[in-house]
C-alpha cells in the first residue's frame, strides 16, 4: 500500500473525510507541485491611493454610514464623515476613516480640505491623484451651485446668495484674488470674472482697469470682491483707499460700486456694511 493510500485510509476511520488533511487544498498542491501558495489578502500590498488593504469589516461600515447620510442628511455628520463618503470613491477597497481624520486635522475642516492646494493634499500620506481629483470635485460642484443661485437673479434682492457664492469661490484660497461682478440697470448678473491675481497678502488692481471692462460690458453696476487667505476679512487701509479710488473713478461715468466684499475662511466684511465707501 502506497504512503498517500495509508493515510487517505486513516483519514476514513478516524471520520474526518479527505479535507481535513490539508492534501487538497489549493495552496498544498501548488506547494507539491513547486508553486508557492497565494499569499493571505492581508499580504497583498497597498490598496488604491496609497492605504493598506483591510479587512472586509469596512464594507458594513460604508452601507451604515451611507443610510445615514440618506435617512439623516449631511448635518447629520461630522467633518470626518462627510470625508469618508467622498473617498468611498477614490479607494474602494479600504478603511478610510483614519484618512479622513487625518485630512480634517490637518486643514481645519471638511471645506477646507476640499479647497486645499493640490500640492499640500499630496503632502497628506495616502493621497494619490484619484483622492484629489475627488476633492476637486467635490469644490468645484459647491462653486457651481452656489454660482447658479446668484445667475438670473436681482444680486442686491438675493445678497445671502452672492455671499454664499464668494465664499465658495475665493475664500480658501492660498493667494489673493480680486473678482468684479458686472451687474446691468436691473442689477443682474452680466459677467463675473477674476481681475488679478496676486500673493498670499497682495493683488495689484488698476481702478482705471476695472471701469474700462465695466465699459466694455456696459454694466451699470460693479461688486467688488477679494479674498483674505489669511482667513481674516478685515479690510486693510489699503483696501480702503483703493475701493475709494475706483468709486471716484467710476461716478462719473455712471457707474455704481455697490458693495466691496472680503472674504476668508472666518467670514466676510462688507466695505458698505461698514460705511467705509
Amino acid at each position: 500500500m502506497s504512503r498517500r493510500t495509508a493515510e487517505q485510509d486513516l483519514v476514513r476511520r478516524v471520520g474526518l473525510g479527505e479535507a481535513a488533511t490539508g492534501l487538497s487544498t489549493s495552496g498544498a498542491e501548488a506547494s507539491s507541485a513547486g508553486e508557492p501558495p497565494s499569499p493571505p489578502a492581508s499580504a497583498k500590498g497597498p490598496a488604491a491611493g496609497g492605504l493598506e488593504e483591510s479587512s472586509p469589516h469596512f464594507l458594513g461600515h460604508r452601507e451604515r454610514l451611507r443610510e445615514r447620510f440618506r435617512t439623516a442628511g449631511s448635518e447629520a455628520l461630522p467633518d470626518y464623515e462627510l470625508m469618508e463618503l467622498v473617498l468611498f470613491r477614490a479607494v474602494p477597497r479600504a478603511d478610510v476613516k483614519p484618512l479622513a481624520k487625518q485630512l480634517i486635522q490637518q486643514f481645519g475642516s471638511f471645506a477646507e480640505a476640499v479647497n486645499a492646494p493640490a500640492a499640500r493634499l499630496r503632502e497628506v500620506k495616502g493621497v494619490g491623484d484619484a483622492i484629489v481629483t475627488e476633492l476637486k470635485i467635490v469644490a468645484a460642484a459647491a462653486e457651481r451651485v452656489t454660482r447658479g443661485k446668484v445667475k438670473g437673479r436681482t444680486v442686491l434682492s438675493s445678497w445671502s446668495a452672492v455671499l454664499d457664492y464668494c465664499r465658495a469661490a475665493m475664500a480658501f484660497a492660498d493667494k489673493e484674488q480680486f473678482r468684479i461682478l458686472f451687474l446691468d440697470k436691473r442689477n443682474q448678473l452680466i459677467a463675473d470674472e477674476v481681475q488679478q491675481r496676486g500673493t498670499v497678502d497682495h493683488t495689484p488692481v488698476y481702478p482705471r482697469e476695472v471701469v474700462k471692462r465695466a465699459l466694455e460690458l456696459a454694466a451699470s453696476a460693479v461688486i467688488l470682491v477679494h479674498n483674505h487667505p489669511s482667513g481674516d476679512p478685515t479690510p486693510s487701509n489699503a483696501d480702503i483707499q483703493m475701493t475709494r479710488t475706483i468709486v471716484d473713478v467710476a461716478k462719473p461715468l455712471g457707474i455704481e460700486v455697490h458693495d466691496h466684499i472680503i472674504v476668508g475662511k472666518d467670514g466676510h466684511a462688507s466695505l458698505r456694511g461698514l460705511r467705509l465707501i
